[in-house]
């Protein structure tokens, strides 16, 4: 279990300051999951969002090296591979599952010695890469699918989903890089820590009387230790009134709360900011990033990234807005703000149709971006 004052150290930080270098605490002080999880059930497989986009968008051509940043199910990593021949697909993935499905797809006759199975976070690829002799500016194309997938938020001893009572655990690599679990930020942070996690990273409105409510279960002995004690919890603070997302649809009270604790846990905003970084040193020129995302902390990462709109490798937690545009005459200095090494693909951002909302309801909120890289 990880010390409140690790814990503190890490939420006192405001939003900006998450974006940065991904934190490590001390594997011995932490609590571990189980690393063996059970394979998804065979009736609900894992459906790719917007694959055949994202496909069109890379446009792979022969010989070429391409990585699937977010292996998952490897839904996209298989179409990649089945529309060119002789390709190379590097699959990342930090959850030990999703690594071992990698590896049973690079032993089948068709993509044999052409997929490459890798297990890490964004920020432990440059080690993975260098291991194999793989050096900057080598790959093609690259391609981030980001959250939870459909087999993570399935299985209920992972501890994501609000539908399946399990541990709330919530770890994308079941601990393996010594991180903590949902259940212990809500045994250890602080009050002002854990409403300042729910509000940032859950955009919840209520995040102050969430965090009390936690704080007072703490006091009476009570541990959060279920994915169902922790949505009763927030559904008994909250009240019977029904919740609507972004989208207006119906949500569970505490989709916020659970959304927020997942982003902590793995740490997935500085992940994002990295691999973003990752693709300008990996990618040649006239490479091609293509990025899902499922809601606004990660598109507004990819989106300002891709804009040029960084502050020393951070996306800028503001929009580009000259307000006081007449407060400087330096055509330079404006003309720095909007620097990118990106050119966009598209006018707008790239949503499923209503043909695959029908055959995936989970792809509802999904927003594809694309850009080549000019330099």
């Amino acid at each position: 279990m990880a010390p409140p004052n690790a814990i503190k150290a890490i939420t006192t930080m405001k939003m900006s300051q998450f974006l940065t270098r991904p934190r490590s605490i001390p594997t011995q002080q932490l609590r571990h999951c189980a690393t063996t999880v059970p394979p998804p059930t065979p009736s609900a497989p894992h459906v790719p969002v917007l694959c055949q986009t994202a496909i069109d968008y890379l446009q792979p051509v022969a010989s070429g090296k391409y990585i699937d940043m977010t292996f998952g199910a490897g839904g996209h990593t298989r179409r990649l591979l089945d529309s060119c021949p002789d390709i190379t697909v590097y699959a990342l993935d930090r959850d030990p599952l999703a690594h071992e499905l990698a590896q049973r797809m690079s032993q089948e006759n068709d993509y044999a010695g052409r997929l490459v199975p890798l297990l890490g976070k964004f920020s432990e690829l440059p080690q993975l890469l260098q291991s194999l002799d793989m050096p900057r500016h080598s790959f093609d194309g690259m391609l981030f699918d980001f959250g939870c997938s459909s087999m993570q938020f399935d299985e209920a001893a992972r501890g994501f989903s609000i539908a399946h009572n399990g541990p709330l655990d919530m770890r994308m690599d079941c601990g393996r890089s010594g991180s903590v679990s949902a259940a212990d930020v809500l045994a250890r942070a602080e009050e002002a820590d854990l409403a300042r996690i729910l509000r940032v990273y859950g955009e919840e409105k209520a995040a102050k009387k969430i965090a009390r409510a936690i704080v007072e279960a703490r006091s009476a002995l009570q541990r959060i230790e279920t994915t169902r004690q922790l949505a009763d919890l927030v559904s008994a603070v909250l009240g019977d009134g029904q919740r609507l997302d972004r989208l207006q649809r119906p949500a569970h009270a505490a989709t916020k709360t659970f959304q927020a604790l997942r982003i902590f846990v793995n740490n997935e905003l500085n992940e994002i900011n990295y691999g973003m970084l990752l693709a300008q040193e990996l990618l040649r020129a006239q490479g091609r990033l293509v990025a899902i995302t499922f809601h606004s902390l990660e598109d507004t990462i990819v989106k300002r990234h891709i804009n040029g709109n960084v502050i020393e490798g951070v996306a800028n937690p503001l929009p580009l807005k000259y307000c006081g545009h007449d407060l400087t005459h330096d055509p330079e200095l404006l003309e720095s703000f909007v620097q990118s090494n990106w050119r966009q693909l598209h006018r707008h951002v790239i949503q499923p149709d209503a043909t695959e909302i029908a055959r995936n309801s989970r792809s509802r909120s999904a927003k594809l971006r694309a850009a080549i890289k000019i330099n």
